[in-house]
């Protein structure tokens, strides 16, 4: 895990440690080159009066690059003074993230970087066949760097370089920087299935390298791969899915495995460059797009770069958005608790890019207060202030409030004043998704370049977008495990049992602090995963398998010996099948024999989420109805005499120990507990 640079700044779950004062991380967006240097007051001021406390800071290195190459810090062009626009911010009170790139998106043509690099053949990545790999991204389709390339991270030192130059001397604790981000949704310029990209040379050079630290002996890659021939010099990744049984999948998951590994290099060079160029006293931040576990971005891998590893939300209020955004910031919280950081959304829609499908403002709210239900603790507007190429912002170019507004100054007060970044929410049952599963399910993707990202944000996932065929296994162990999990998901939403979906690599976490683990497995698993769950069983812990049991490891070969999951003293079940009816009876027994907490909301659609201070009093509830249809609720009062509608002031009086109130179709009540009953 990346340990924090500087001693001055530091993150902490509540946020942002500068000195002996704790920031909660509060920020919206501001594009200065977008907007005339004179509104830069006005607008930073309407932010401020909004309750931000920071603001998320893009520098463009396209726009400041010119057709001479040459780079313009506002002598040329007024707009394009960064340095006067975050001495403003530091002038007003207000902290800065900065985001230097070198890919920032921000809808920029190009995804913010100069076009002679873009044409430079060097900087490219490559497809398979040795060609540019494009990005079809309105307004123009474009090839997109190569993370591998030794030629596109001397342009991007260089870049940092002169950033440095700029803003290095404006660096916490005599400045208002306080946070850098390390590149922007780094899965590859969303071209990331396994058979899209980089067969550059230097990513090629860097995954034989690979290839001799994972197997050490030519011997012992041969017999994985199945080549007699392959060397370690000369070995090539596999140019599509080609596997017809268990045996051949080792290269295409070596493949995947070093993809993710690639991206992880490509960012520490990056943070390198950016400590070079002096950034290195603060922490730094990469943000995960949507759909992050079908990326080659490892979350593991990404924070052994970066202190704080957050997620991008842009989600529309509907039932299935409302479990994916429950399974994406369940896993964040833990994440982030283990890693002592704040759950933080790096950037969470406010408005929506014109050539998206549109997101409204109930949309925005509903993400909003639907991702702190699941735990959120941070969050990062984007956009805060209006620009081209983006609708919807809460503040317009001109500085001046729009309507929307009263929904981000309510919610920012109302998270100030019940102190909402010290409170926690608890989840006793953690279901655990090992990273071997994530990739299988990339291998195994059907649709080529319409990547398995790009499904799970239309809203599928393995059962919809991977190959069925079963490799000599009986079943299509992939699709069988995703859908093992989904059960799992449903019989505990029935029973109100507050859970987290999290990643393999958090289990040890996991077996610490959860009543129940149940461990998704394809019948494949990571070693060290393995012997922290034989050592689990062994001392009672309540370790649940399914729907198979590991019988190979995290490449699909058979272990050499078999894994040792004994005789327990565990209230669980070792092993669940994929069967709904023997699940949602595991689920009804482990909450009655764990004595497992339940939040309970009726009627079905309804659900409620819990957050308490560190003496366990619970402070904050957040009804969620992500229904087509007006609801009438009820809910515990969780000892509470009454609670308050956090951002309408409507109150409501406990009776019998419960809460009784309406909620609006595909809305979500934030509400203040009020004394004890």
């Amino acid at each position: 895990m990346a340990e924090a640079r500087g001693k001055q700044v530091s993150l902490v779950p509540e946020g942002i440690r500068v000195g002996d004062a704790t920031l909660p991380l509060y920020a919206g967006a501001v594009h200065y080159w977008r907007l005339a240097p004179e509104v830069w007051r006005r607008c930073l001021e309407a932010v401020r009066d909004l309750g931000f406390r920071l603001v998320d800071v893009y520098v463009p290195w396209g726009v400041h690059e010119n057709a001479d190459a040459e780079l313009d810090f506002g002598r040329q062009d007024p707009k394009l003074d960064v340095q006067r626009f975050v001495s403003l911010c530091h002038e007003l009170g207000l902290k800065v993230i900065l985001r230097p790139g070198p890919h920032i998106n921000a809808e920029l043509t190009r995804f913010g970087i100069p076009e002679r690099v873009i044409w430079d053949l060097e900087c490219q990545a490559r497809s398979p066949h040795g060609r540019p790999v494009l990005l079809p991204v309105p307004p123009l389709a474009f090839p997109v760097p190569s993370y591998a390339s030794e030629a596109f991270h001397a342009e991007v030192t260089r870049w940092y370089d002169a950033v440095g130059r700029e803003l290095a001397s404006l660096c916490a604790p005599d400045g208002p920087i306080v946070l850098v981000q390390v590149d922007n949704e780094g899965s590859m310029y969303f071209r990331d299935g396994v058979y899209d990209q980089d067969w550059h040379p230097d990513a090629l050079a860097q995954y034989r390298r690979f290839l001799q630290r994972r197997y050490g002996k030519v011997s012992a890659l041969r017999k994985a791969h199945g080549d007699e021939d392959v060397t370690f010099a000369r070995a090539e990744p596999p140019k599509q899915m080609s596997a017809h049984t268990v045996g051949e999948l080792a290269p295409h998951l070596d493949w995947a495995d070093f993809q993710e590994q690639l991206l992880a290099d490509a960012f520490e060079r990056m943070r390198r460059g950016l400590e070079h160029a002096g950034f290195g006293a603060l922490p730094a931040a990469h943000n995960l797009p949507l759909s992050e576990g079908a990326t080659p971005l490892d979350p593991e891998r990404v924070g052994d770069v970066v202190e704080l590893v957050g997620l991008d939300y842009y989600h529309g209020a509907s039932m299935p958005q409302r479990r994916e955004i429950a399974r994406r910031t369940s896993e964040l919280a833990v994440r982030s608790r283990a890693r002592n950081t704040p759950a933080f959304a790096c950037e969470l829609g406010s408005g929506f890019p014109p050539f998206f499908p549109p997101l409204r403002q109930d949309d925005n709210a509903f993400s909003a207060l639907t991702a702190l239900a699941y735990g959120l603790r941070g969050l990062n507007a984007y956009m805060a202030v209006e620009r081209d190429r983006w609708i919807g912002a809460p503040i317009d170019p001109q500085g001046r409030p729009r309507a929307t507004s009263k929904f981000w100054k309510d919610l920012l007060a109302a998270l100030e004043r019940t102190r909402f970044s010290e409170l926690s929410r608890h989840t006793p049952v953690h279901v655990v998704i090992p990273r071997s599963q994530r990739r299988l399910a990339r291998v195994c993707h059907a649709f080529g370049p319409l990547s398995a990202a790009l499904f799970q944000v239309l809203g599928g996932g393995a059962p919809e977008a991977c190959f069925e065929d079963d490799f000599g296994l009986d079943d299509p162990v992939v699709i069988e495990a995703e859908r093992f999990v989904r059960q799992l998901e449903r019989a505990l939403e029935h029973e109100r049992v507050p859970y987290a979906v999290v990643s393999g690599d958090l289990l040890a976490t996991s077996l610490a602090t959860a009543s129940w683990v149940i461990v998704s497995c394809t019948g494949g698993l990571e070693q060290e995963l393995l012997e922290q769950l034989e050592a689990a069983r062994h001392a009672g812990k309540n370790v649940t398998i399914g729907p198979y049991l590991p019988t190979r490891d995290h490449r699909m070969q058979p272990r050499e010996r078999a894994a040792d999951l004994g005789s327990s003293t565990a209230a669980v079940p070792l092993h669940l099948s994929l069967d709904s009816v023997a699940i949602e009876a595991a689920v009804v027994a482990a909450r009655r024999d764990l004595a497992l907490p339940t939040v309970v909301a009726t009627p079905a659609d309804v659900f409620a989420t819990l957050h308490r201070d560190e003496s366990g009093v619970a402070r904050v509830m957040f009804v969620i109805n992500a229904s087509e249809h007006d609801l009438d609720a009820t809910v515990t009062a969780a000892g509470a005499k009454e609670a308050k509608d956090a951002l309408t002031g409507e109150h409501f009086h406990a009776s019998l120990g419960a809460l009784r109130l309406a909620v609006p179709k595909r809305h979500v009540r934030m509400l203040e507990l009020l004394g004890k009953a």
